[in-house]
């Protein structure tokens, strides 16, 4: 079902809501690394919109990443995500993002395949105090 090579794409404009400055990872309004690591998954969940059976989706677990250069407010960002190994319910895939003018960043990305109905259930019972 999930082949090795599927890759996923997402593009969008750096805002002021993208910067450092605003989101306190620093105080210059460039991309922010917190909005790297978003561009960044949501490549992954791309890579996998239309391809999990009804009921399945994916949480982000672990991402390794390289924030390489800065992109200033009003360039456009894209990542391309690429799976790279299947490991039981592990899906590892790397990342790679650039601005207009350069490879801004590079990540090695690991999400993990649940049934959402029952990760919705456990999340409902700790919001209840229940383990």
């Amino acid at each position: 079902m999930l082949q090795i090579g599927l890759q996923g794409e997402w593009a969008q404009p750096v805002t002021e809501a993208d910067t450092a400055a605003r989101h306190g990872s620093g105080l210059v309004p460039v991309f922010s690394t917190p909005a790297l690591v978003a561009l960044m998954e949501r490549a992954a969940v791309e890579a996998l919109r239309g391809r999990l059976p009804d009921g399945q989706t994916t949480v982000g677990g672990r991402i390794d990443v390289r924030h390489l250069a800065a992109t200033p407010v009003g360039m456009t960002v894209r990542a391309v995500a690429r799976l790279e190994s299947v490991e039981g319910r592990k899906l590892v895939f790397r990342v790679e993002a650039w601005d207009e003018a350069e490879k801004i960043g590079e990540a090695l990305h690991e999400r993990h395949l649940i049934d959402e109905a029952r990760f919705m259930a456990r999340v409902a019972a700790k919001r209840q105090g229940q383990p």
